[in-house]
This record gives structure tokens, C-alpha cells and sequence, in this order.
């Protein structure tokens, strides 16, 4: 038996067939173009592949809002939002290639298999062409992974762990959002200012691969200033009571916790360490502080006052005044009636950059469409300026420092914008050995045919 494949150029080869691998949808061929789910009509599907149930389900409500009105932007309805501010003038409400977008929707529960098996049959059943979002690294690297088997691109929505671009890179997938290793490059200099270069750490972290690469990537960086990593103690992701591991913290000699934790497990592990009065006591001489490397403005709801001056990240912030975000903060706020989070700007993002990409590029083949996006610069969706790097497919951009603000006015100002930390402290090679080393590689762009 055999089959095609597609070059990057999309000159059509043919090879021996290797094992079962993934049942596959329609395949359209067209004079030298062969790719998986060509539109063939007047429309165009995208896939959207969020939680709607599970630990991280707010974070996936807010995505699918954003994509939502992606989709109505994109075909020329409402006030346009960013297509007014995006330096990328290929789009002009007019769909797609002139073929209006529709949407099909899953839910991945925060689970990688259910994730890749809602994401299967987006594409086979529902002839979707794109995949975006998601709210859990695990699940980014495992759906990444099945569209490249499928010969689709996926957008990545909200993952946050170096291997999505590291290790597990593949050359049909993008992200947008930041990763663990520009989390920790941002905040070291900030802890080190406001906590000192003496400190002894103890970290709590998400058993899975964002908590695994964030809490490496938070020693690193902290041990290269100073602080002293007193212990690391792995948590399920559906644990929601964290008593029995916030009790152990201040026997330990420690007078810091990271909490390598996300939504509502973020929510409930600093509720948990506040209610133990962790916040109150002083260890070593020194105020004891709780540390969130990564947050969103719903954990922050979620948590209320308990995030009062604690430090943290993020990758997108609704208080920020460059046009692209007044334009979206505008759009967003005007339908729903509240600012934007975090992850909604990235997958908003997302499908504006994929339709882009295809316009630049001329086609829907996912090869073409990602050498439209590869070493892409643009500015005007929100972040400032930022780029698709060719060798990892990682964004790069300016990334925010924030505290739990003391007193917020609102129910959406509850975090403050510490710093806005230049794209060049959180730069780093391609082979850096937290993102694979010289092994790591993108592969080859799989059309699908």
C-alpha cells in the first residue's frame, strides 16, 4: 500500500505506507495540492477544542467566548475588534479566502485523551481544518501531537509548559502564550528586589508537564540568584483540598511557597495556605511570602483576597493601553459585559493569526500556512510587538510581572501590572537543554494526504 505525502512546497511524492496510525478524513487533491480537509463549498470549518468541564472549565468558557467573536470578526460582523488594530492588513471581514468560518466545538475535560478524541472528531466527522485552544499543557502536547498525525494545524490555546515548543515542538503547531521558562527569566529580578537573594523555597506542584517544566524552570532561576530550593512535592491534578500538603511547609525550614498550581487548584492551594496562616508568620527573620508563578484574572476572582500582594506572571493583561488590547478589551467587554482574560486574548489571537496566515499564504494547506506564520513579526492584537519563531513556532513578546492587588476598585482589577519585562530577558536559543537540547526538532509539516 501506499501513500502521499506532501512536501512544503506541496509537490506530491509517494511512499511506502508505515503502520495503521490515525484513521484519516477526507483527503480533496487538486492538480499538485493534496491536504486534509480542503474546503470545498463556500465555508470553511475550524475546530474548538476547549475544557467546558473540569479543573480548568472557566478558563475554557472565557476561550470560547473569544473564539467566538473571532469568528463573527472574521466574517465581517460587529465592530471588527482587532482586524482595526492588527499591522497585518490581509484580512477584511470577508471570511476566510472569501469562504465564511464556521465552528464545531469540544470539550477536552482537561483530560489528554478525551481532549484528543474530541479533537479526532472535529476533524474526521466534522472536516474541521484548524484546531485552537485548550486550557492544560498536557493536553496541548497531546493534541499538537494528533494534529500532525492528521495533517491540520493546531493553534494552541492556554499552555504554559516548555515542552509544548520544546521537546514535544511539531512543525503544525503554534503557540502564542508564553512558557515557564519566560515566567521564571521575568520574575527572578522582581523576587530578587522585592524578596531579597536569601530565601528558602519550598514548592507544591501540578504532577503533570506545565507543573514539572515551571517548577524547573522557577529553581533555576531562583537558585541563580541566591535562594535555596528546600523541597519539591508533586500534586494530582484533581487533588482540591491541599491541606495535607501546605502543613508540612513551615517545618521544613521554608519561608516561601511557589504554588506550581493553575485555576481552581491555584484557587484552592493558596486558599488553603492562607487559611493556615502561612502569610502571618515569620520564618528565618524574614515575612513568609507565597509565590504564583503563573496566573489569570479568573483564578484571581476565584482566589479574592488571598492574592492581595501576592507575585506572579502573565502573559496577557485587559489593563494594558496599546491599541490592539483597548480594541479588543472593547469588543469583548461590549458583548459580554466584562474585560477579557488571559486566555481569551490567546485564542482570540489565534484565530485571527491562523486566517492571516492563510490570506498571506494564498491557501488552506497547513505547509503553506505555516511557512506564512514561521519568523512572522506583527503588532496590534494585544501583547505588542511579537513573533512566531521559525525554529520552535514559540511567540515571542514582552511578558508581565503582577501582585495581587491591595485595593482593587472592581471585580477585574484585582491584579496590578508590576513590570512589563522586554522580550529580550526571556529570549533563549532554540536548543536550550530546558527545551530539548540539540535533539529536540520540529519535523516535517504534514499536509495530511
Amino acid at each position: 500500500m501506499t501513500k502521499l505525502t506532501i512536501s512544503r512546497r506541496g509537490l506530491i511524492k509517494t511512499g511506502a505506507f508505515v503502520g495503521a496510525g490515525l484513521a484519516m478524513p477526507t483527503i480533496f487533491t487538486s492538480r499538485a495540492n493534496a491536504f486534509t480537509n480542503a474546503p470545498m463549498g463556500s465555508t470553511v470549518t475550524l475546530g474548538f477544542n476547549v475544557p467546558q468541564t473540569g479543573p480548568y472549565a472557566d478558563e475554557g468558557a472565557d476561550e470560547l467566548l473569544a473564539q467566538k467573536l473571532a469568528v463573527e470578526h472574521l466574517n465581517g460582523e460587529g465592530d471588527g475588534g482587532c482586524l482595526n488594530t492588527f499591522t497585518s492588513k490581509a484580512l477584511k471581514g470577508n471570511g476566510i479566502l472569501g469562504k465564511k468560518v464556521e465552528f464545531v466545538t469540544g470539550d477536552t475535560q482537561t483530560k489528554s485523551d478525551a481532549a484528543r478524541a474530541s479533537a479526532r472528531s472535529m476533524i474526521e466527522k466534522d472536516g474541521a481544518i484548524m484546531i485552537n485552544g485548550g486550557s492544560s499543557s498536557g493536553v496541548a502536547v497531546a493534541v499538537q501531537g494528533l494534529c500532525q498525525e492528521a495533517g491540520v494545524i493546531f493553534m494552541a490555546g492556554l499552555t504554559h509548559s516548555n515542552d509544548t515548543t520544546g521537546k514535544d515542538r511539531k512543525a503544525n503547531g503554534f503557540r502564542h502564550f508564553f512558557n515557564a521558562y519566560m515566567s521564571a527569566a521575568a520574575l527572578a529580578p522582581i523576587l530578587a528586589k522585592e524578596l531579597g537573594t536569601d530565601r528558602n523555597a519550598y514548592h507544591l506542584t501540578a504532577d503533570y508537564t506545565w507543573g514539572w517544566t515551571q517548577q524547573e524552570s522557577m529553581q533555576a532561576a531562583t537558585e541563580a540568584m541566591g535562594w535555596k530550593t528546600v523541597n519539591n512535592v508533586l500534586t494530582p491534578l484533581a487533588t482540591t483540598d491541599f491541606s495535607s500538603y501546605i502543613a508540612p511547609v513551615i517545618n521544613a525550614g521554608a519561608d516561601v511557597l511557589v504554588l506550581n498550581h493553575y485555576g481552581g487548584n491555584m484557587v484552592n492551594s493558596l486558599t488553603n495556605a492562607v487559611q493556615f496562616g502561612l502569610l502571618d508568620k515569620m520564618v528565618n527573620g524574614k515575612d513568609f511570602k507565597i509565590i504564583v508563578p503563573l496566573y489569570s484574572e479568573l483564578m484571581a476572582a476565584g482566589a479574592g483576597d488571598n492574592i492581595k500582594g501576592v507575585l506572579g506572571s502573565m502573559n496577557y493583561n485587559w489593563q494594558l493601553q496599546n491599541e490592539g488590547s483597548k480594541a479588543f478589551v472593547k469588543s469583548f467587554g461590549e458583548k459580554y459585559g466584562r474585560p477579557p482574560s488571559n486566555s481569551a486574548q490567546t485564542c482570540y489571537a489565534q484565530v485571527l493569526l491562523y486566517a492571516d496566515a492563510c490570506e498571506r499564504a494564498g491557501t488552506f494547506n497547513p505547509c503553506g500556512v505555516a511557512e506564512a506564520l514561521e519568523g512572522f513579526e506583527f503588532d496590534g492584537l494585544g501583547n505588542g510587538k511579537t513573533m512566531y519563531r521559525k525554529e520552535d513556532h514559540q511567540c515571542f513578546k514582552d511578558v508581565l510581572v503582577v501582585r495581587g492587588a491591595q485595593n482593587p476598585t472592581t471585580a477585574y482589577d484585582t491584579l496590578e501590572i508590576v513590570e512589563v519585562t522586554p522580550v529580550d530577558h526571556v529570549t533563549y536559543p532554540p536548543n536550550h537543554p530546558m527545551f530539548g537540547g540539540d535533539d529536540a526538532s520540529l519535523g516535517t509539516c504534514n499536509a495530511g494526504a
